[in-house]
Order: structure tokens, then C-alpha cells, then sequence
């Protein structure tokens, strides 16, 4: 038997925690002989501590023989104390009556401190996914609080926006999403994300010869940015268990490989591709022997570099506004 892996899940009671906790109770994430003590971080407020309740007694009645330990507290420490992996799932949302400086200012607050107990904590060796919108930018605030853990261990979660991608390329193209290769999305979890297909291969042809620009450009490239505000539209909710999907197959592929395939993360950028240093950004990786890699040496079109530089503008005026509350906490 191997030793329990202990995995904290922030939100765990919100609609993509649920979605989450008993897929990792199934082994879907860390694989089928893998133990796992369970903790369930939630705020300290009685709606959410009831609701934790409520589902620890859900993952009990499953009987998940992977389950080792179950409990959820509103303590950081507590719940980041020798953490293996961190899924940072719980944010503030964005209401009507507020903009996108009030929202990095709400969400900082979390992930300063979650940050901050991680460094102070969790195992040196720590996998942390935020799934938490902004994502990218909550990474970038929780790896600059955590000084002392290898800045490589924070990642954002675009694994989402790569899946979503897939499906559409293989409706359009009429084949599986397992005949696509070399597919990536870059950039920031936004409106400004960019499905590359440039050296996208589907059922080994070029893919940008199965299909005109036209479509690329006026359907493909909005449809992937817009569609979780499409499923909020249609389902009057966002994304739950296609979110809690994305989340599995990210740290499943990075915990257990993904070989030579292509995936998405938002990774801390060693200023790969003209990227400045530091800003956690959507790019191609492979992962193998419980790490990720960039894929280096792409050769980048003046079309790919203006995709790119768009992120890269919305990354970095993010950057300042959080930079400066972090310094002032």
C-alpha cells in the first residue's frame, strides 16, 4: 500500500468542488491504487462549514476504499499542514456592481493568505492548481506569498479552455478529440486567450487545411473565450463538472505524465517565447516523471506573437494592481 497523499480543496462545498471530491474519492486524479487523506478547507462561516459537513458525509456513504481520512476546517494551517497537492478552487465571483480592480482586490486578500500558509506548511514539494477566477493572476499572488516553495509548483488552471477547444476542433473536423495533436491555448484564462492550431495536427494532416481562416477567426477563437459565459446563458450556473474535469486531467497528467502529448498550463514563465519573466501563462507542455516541461523551440508567427502580446498586456496590468496590494498587506 502507498502512503496516503494528502490533498487539500479549497471551495470544496461550491458547485465545482462538489463536482471534484468524488472523483478524486474514485481515483480518477491520482490513479486506482493511490491513497488520500482528503481535507476540505471552506470559510469559517456556519453556511459553509454545514454545507462541508453535508458532503464529508456523502463521501462517507461512498465507501471510496482510497479514501484514507476525510475532514473539512476553515484553518489554513490546519488544512495546509504537509499538503502534497493544493487545488485552490474557492474565490470571491465578480457581481454586477463590480469592476476588475474591486474583484484582483477581493480575491488577493485569498490568496495572500493561502500563499502564505502554503510557504509556511505545506511539503517543499507541493503541487498547487488555482482554479479560482482570475486564475492566472490568483496563481501569480499565492507563488509570490509562498517565497520559499519552488515558484514552479504554482500553475492556473487552461486545461479547461484546451478541452473545450478539442471537442470544437473534432466536431468541425468529424473526428475524435484523441486525433488531435500539438494543440495548445496561450495566454490568460479570459477573453483574450488564443486557441493555437498552428502546429495542430488532426488524424496526422495539418489542421488549419481542414477548415478556412474565416472560421478560425469569427467562430472558433470567440467560442472558446466566451464559453463559460455561454453555459452560464444556457444552465444559469457556471461551469461545474466541466471545470472539476479540467482540474483532474491537470494534475493527473502532471502527477502521473502525459509523455510527448500536448497539454495546456498556466505556468510562472522563465520568459519562454518573449513572455516576461514571472507572469503565470497558458502555454504547451509536457508532462513526465511528476514535472512539466514548456515545449521549447516553437518557431512563433507575427500571428502568434500578436495573440500572445494581447495576454501579455492584460497579464501584466493585472500584475501592477496585485504587485501593489500584496506589498501594502
Amino acid at each position: 500500500m502507498k502512503k496516503p497523499v494528502k490533498v487539500v480543496v479549497t471551495g470544496a462545498a461550491g458547485q465545482i468542488g462538489y463536482s471534484l471530491l468524488f472523483r478524486i474519492g474514485a481515483g480518477d486524479m491520482l490513479g486506482a491504487d493511490q491513497p488520500i487523506d482528503l481535507v476540505m478547507l471552506e470559510r469559517n462561516a456556519e453556511s459553509s462549514m454545514k454545507a462541508a459537513k453535508g458532503v464529508k458525509m456523502e463521501l462517507d456513504d461512498c465507501a471510496f476504499p482510497l479514501l484514507n481520512s476525510v475532514y473539512s476546517t476553515p484553518d489554513l494551517t490546519e488544512a495546509f499542514r504537509d499538503a502534497n497537492i493544493a487545488l485552490l478552487v474557492g474565490a470571491r465571483p465578480r457581481t454586477k456592481d463590480m469592476n476588475r480592480s474591486d474583484l484582483l482586490n477581493a480575491n488577493a486578500q485569498i490568496f495572500i493568505q493561502q500563499g502564505r500558509a502554503i510557504n509556511e506548511v505545506a511539503d517543499r514539494n507541493v503541487k498547487v492548481l488555482v482554479v479560482g477566477n482570475p486564475a492566472n493572476t490568483n496563481a501569480y499572488i499565492a507563488r509570490k506569498c509562498a517565497p520559499d516553495i519552488n515558484p514552479k509548483n504554482f500553475t492556473a488552471m487552461m486545461r479547461l479552455d484546451h478541452n473545450r477547444s478539442l471537442t470544437q476542433l473534432a466536431q468541425k473536423t468529424d473526428c475524435r478529440v484523441t486525433d488531435i495533436e500539438k494543440f495548445c491555448v496561450w495566454g490568460n484564462h479570459g477573453n483574450t486567450m488564443f486557441p493555437d492550431v498552428t502546429n495542430t495536427l488532426i488524424c496526422g494532416k495539418q489542421a488549419d487545411t481542414l477548415f478556412d481562416q474565416q472560421w478560425y477567426l469569427d467562430y472558433f477563437v470567440p467560442t472558446v473565450a466566451t464559453r463559460g459565459s455561454a453555459i452560464i446563458e444556457a444552465r444559469g450556473h457556471s461551469s461545474a463538472a466541466s471545470a472539476a474535469n479540467a482540474a483532474i486531467d491537470h494534475i493527473r497528467d502532471w502527477c502521473l505524465g502525459s509523455g510527448d502529448k500536448w497539454q495546456t498550463m498556466a505556468v510562472p514563465s522563465n520568459g519562454e517565447y518573449g513572455i516576461p519573466e514571472g507572469l503565470c501563462f497558458g502555454m504547451p507542455v509536457t508532462c513526465n516523471n511528476g514535472d512539466y516541461e514548456v515545449v521549447k523551440s516553437l518557431e512563433l508567427t507575427e500571428f502568434q506573437k500578436e495573440f500572445i502580446k494581447k495576454n501579455v498586456e492584460a497579464l501584466e496590468t493585472e500584475r501592477k494592481v496585485v504587485d501593489e496590494i500584496i506589498a501594502n498587506s
